[in-house]
Order: structure tokens, then C-alpha cells, then sequence
């Protein structure tokens, strides 16, 4: 798992082929295995593939989500908000299991943050997206993750340039 994470960087650039339905079978099951806050499981998915549907969620924000276009899965994690009062930890459990889970199928992949972005002056991302998708307002939009095969290669960050000051041991001081 440590390897997966040395490697892992946020993808935004893909070849345009598409991802092999067994691949994508693992990434349904990594999500519906994601652990949840009291095994509520309030999260829900929704996998698009469609080039022309990827195109319009690339629109979903003022900047920083255009790469969606040009990947070739996009896949909504959202949940209902009247199931549980941490969905958005239980969302964001997922949505980091499933990059990693990509990541070891040689997928990249990218977070797209969709809660409390905006879409214009007077939309949100998520009343966009809601909208378009036709969900309903009590589903709640976490993010959106972008997956593909990799057209760009980064290099993970060696361990000495993590910042180890962010690490305290029994006390902030």
C-alpha cells in the first residue's frame, strides 16, 4: 500500500482510450466496499462514461475542472445527507480508496472538488451538476473523480521532501 502512495499524483492529462470493463468492475467494488460511519453507507455513485456528458460535468466549476473532458470515466460521489450527519467523511473514504485502487490498476486519476465550489455568480457545482444529472437536492455532490490511463508521468515526492513538521508526538508543542 506504502508503494501505492510514493507513486500516486493527482492525473489531469489521459489518453483517450477507454478504461476495460473489468477495471471498472474493481472500482464499483472498491467503492461499495468503502467503510462508512456506523455502516450507514449513505454515499451513492454515479459512473459516467459518456464524452459528451463528461464535457458538460468539465463545466461544473469556474476553473479546475476542464480536464474531466478528456478523461475516460468520471464517476460523482455524492450521498444523501438525511442518512447520516458525516457523509462527507464517508464520501471523501471513498473517493481516496478508489484513486488508490486505481492507481494500482495503472489508472490516473484526479479529485475533482464539487461541495461548496461555484458554478457561476449564481449557481453552485453542485445545484449544476444536480441539475444535469437530475439528482435530487437532499443527494449532496462531494466530488467528482477524473480516471483514465496516464498521458503525463510524475514522479511520486521523495520522502525527504515531505513536510515533517506536520507530524507531533503526545502534544502540539
Amino acid at each position: 500500500m506504502i508503494e501505492l502512495l510514493h507513486a500516486r499524483r493527482s492525473i489531469r492529462k489521459y489518453q483517450s482510450k477507454p478504461i476495460a470493463s473489468d477495471k471498472i468492475e474493481i472500482l464499483k467494488e472498491t467503492l461499495l466496499r468503502s467503510p462508512s460511519s456506523r455502516n450507514i453507507n449513505p454515499w451513492e455513485f454515479i459512473f459516467v462514461a459518456d464524452r459528451q456528458l463528461l464535457a458538460k460535468l468539465s463545466e461544473a466549476k469556474e476553473h479546475g475542472s476542464e480536464f474531466l473532458k478528456d478523461a475516460a470515466l468520471g464517476v460523482i460521489i455524492c450521498a444523501d445527507e438525511t442518512k447520516s450527519d458525516v457523509w462527507i467523511e464517508d464520501c471523501s473514504i471513498a473517493a481516496i480508496l478508489v484513486q488508490l485502487v486505481a492507481q494500482s490498476l495503472g489508472l490516473g486519476s484526479c479529485w475533482i472538488q464539487i461541495r461548496n465550489r461555484k458554478y457561476n455568480s449564481g449557481e453552485t457545482s453542485e445545484q449544476y451538476i444536480q441539475q444535469l444529472m437530475g439528482i435530487p437536492e437532499y443527494i449532496r455532490i462531494e466530488c467528482i473523480i477524473a480516471f483514465g490511463y496516464p498521458a503525463e508521468k510524475k514522479r511520486g515526492i521523495p520522502a525527504n521532501q515531505l513536510n515533517h513538521a506536520k507530524i507531533r508526538l503526545n502534544s502540539w508543542t
